[in-house]
């Protein structure tokens, strides 16, 4: 579709003036990882965290997702790939509102989460790599989307018949094999505290 006829929309009340009545930097705290990970459990309990020390934020998660805005996508590289696109915008818009957004996403392509950075600009985006190893992801199976994808019900499953590349320089790294989810959150908080309060 044509865009030669659209043009940008630009607002007296501007990122940073919103940005400045919630006192916070905006930011996309992204979340990579193999299904069953943890990365939405983590990113429940982050925003919880963060909820409470008074700050303004937004979950964005791969299901809640996929039940509404993309819908009608299918899991192609191609649809996957739009998936991660249209999270990316809607990410930016919330950035754009002065929120801290808190996105859970397998993004299993190096590619798919630069398209990511692109959108939201790089120093918008802290990416969280949630490193635990396929076994312990697929003994948790908490979905049974493992067994599904096993057992040939599910086609291009990431970890099973589709590749995940981990992420060559995340921001942070964390396997949740052995650790509790409060000390978790308090390791990413401590390391992204910075970030939220800079200096606007």
């Amino acid at each position: 579709m044509s865009t030669e006829n659209i043009f940008k929309q630009v607002f007296k009340v501007s990122r940073l003036t919103r940005s400045k009545k919630f006192d916070q930097q905006p930011l996309v705290i992204w979340f990579t990882g193999l299904s069953g990970s943890g990365k939405s459990t983590i990113s429940d309990a982050l925003e919880d965290m963060l909820i409470a020390k008074g700050f303004s934020t937004y979950n964005l998660d791969g299901d809640n997702t996929r039940l509404g805005l993309c819908k009608e996508l299918g899991f192609s590289l191609e649809d996957r790939t739009e998936n991660i696109r249209r999270i990316a915008e809607v990410a930016n818009l919330m950035l754009d509102a002065g929120l801290i957004v808190l996105a859970s996403f397998i993004s299993p392509l190096k590619s798919q989460r630069d398209l990511v950075r692109g959108i939201l600009g790089e120093k918008n985006f802290v990416e969280i790599y949630v490193s635990t190893p396929l076994k312990v992801c697929e003994k948790r199976d908490v979905k049974g989307l493992y067994k599904k994808a096993r057992s040939g019900g599910i086609k291009e499953f990431t970890g099973v018949s589709s590749i995940y590349e981990c992420p060559e320089n995340p921001y942070i790294t964390i396997d949740t094999t052995d650790l509790s989810v409060e000390s978790i959150v308090n390791v990413i908080y401590s390391k992204i505290k910075t970030k939220l309060n800079a200096k606007l």
